[in-house]
């Protein structure tokens, strides 16, 4: 009997060594959670902006009729490239001509009364001299003399303006270029309203031109941007150049540089025109073409980027969970400027070297011990 109750108390012991053993393992606190971290660091940060402009060529020169008539050729195909010189159109010539015709005929008698009145002159002038005839006889045939000189200048000008508008009646191309689609056909008449004004363009897309518009508040920025850096940073960001932003999303392959600035805002839009030029030896770009200008706006030298995922916004007030020396959680209000990519710039709230959760974010909190895992990522 006796063995029996030291058994069953030998039992119960073990029993409650267990139980204690058991509530001990569990009061143990969990292991901290695992976050991916990233180390902040500085570096030479460029800052662009986007602006919407349209392309125009080089050079757009308008085709008009200079006089009126009735067309009657066409001597082009439309949408190709002609070279400088080439005939586009010609009118009907014969109004012309005949005007061409009559100027010369008033010529041809003017200088037939220049011939008389030079043999009058030479007549006139031995018996003036001898006193054959009167004075007066001698000024009259100078004064026909003269007077015929100029009747022949005056109709060869009028002769020489007729050509030029029988020359109007074919027009040729000013430039080399790509000529568009003809506004006028055989037969229209043109070269006054209500008719075709321009018959057609030409454009020389060897290089474009990007016009597009920046605000007051922009122009102000790049303004100040280009005071405030020294030369050669100027420099060396006027040799960066723009980026052309294509409506498929590509990047054009040749980079190109501001080359104008307007005079004065509009005050009606508060805007201000800008014009970038782009070499275009592939003959991609074509007039009309919407496209965005990419600049480099400002750079900030020792600038601190952390991807986008690592902030939190919250009513517009923008944080960070940073993991401090004692591998604690710190969350730090930020203000961060613009976004780079998949970045965000950190203007203030953060020193380089520091611990920023890049995944975990919704396993912690402030205050929360964590263990730590370095993660890097790549910034371009």
């Amino acid at each position: 009997m006796k063995y029996s109750m030291l058994k069953a108390l030998c039992v119960l012991c073990l029993f409650l060594f267990s139980c204690d053993k058991i509530v001990e393992e569990k009061k143990a606190p969990p292991p901290p959670p695992k976050v991916t971290v990233i180390e902040t660091t500085t570096e030479e940060v460029k800052i662009y902006q986007e602006f919407v402009g349209q392309v125009y060529g080089f050079k757009d020169i308008a085709i008009r009729a200079r006089v009126e008539g009735f067309l009657e050729g066409v001597h082009f195909q439309e949408g190709s490239t002609i070279k400088k010189g080439k005939l586009l159109y010609t009118l009907e010539s014969q109004p012309f001509e005949a005007d061409v015709a009559a100027k010369m005929s008033m010529v041809a008698e003017a200088k037939t009364a220049l011939a008389y009145a030079e043999s009058d002159l030479s007549r006139v002038r031995p018996l003036a001299e001898e006193n054959a005839v009167s004075k007066s006889d001698l000024d009259a045939a100078v004064a026909r003399y003269d007077a015929s000189i100029a009747g022949v200048e005056a109709a060869e000008a009028n002769l020489r303006a007729a050509n030029i508008q029988l020359s109007y009646t074919k027009i040729y191309t000013p430039i080399n270029g790509i000529i568009g689609k003809t506004q006028a056909k055989v037969g229209d008449f043109v070269g006054k309203n209500p008719n075709p004004v321009i018959l057609n363009v030409v454009s020389n897309i060897e290089t474009v031109l990007v016009e597009f518009f920046i605000t007051e508040n922009q122009y102000l920025e790049l303004a100040r941007f280009f005071r405030n850096k020294d030369k050669t940073q100027a420099s060396q960001r006027g040799r960066a150049g723009v980026e052309l932003l294509l409506a498929d999303g590509s990047v054009y392959d040749h980079k190109g540089k501001i080359d104008f600035v307007g005079r004065e805002v509009d005050p009606t839009t508060g805007a201000l025109l800008v014009q970038a030029s782009f070499p275009n030896p592939e003959r991609l770009l074509r007039p009309g073409l919407f496209a965005k200008v990419k600049a480099i706006t400002d750079i900030v030298k020792d600038g601190i980027l952390i991807p986008q995922r690592c902030v939190t916004e919250l009513q517009g007030l923008y944080s960070v969970m940073v993991v401090d020396e004692g591998n604690k959680i710190d969350r730090r209000e930020v203000i961060v400027g613009p976004t780079i990519g998949e970045f965000w710039l950190i203007v203030e709230g953060l020193k380089p070297g520091e611990k920023v959760i890049y995944e975990g974010l919704q396993a912690v909190r402030d205050g929360v011990e964590v263990n730590p895992q370095a993660h890097r990522i790549d910034q371009q």
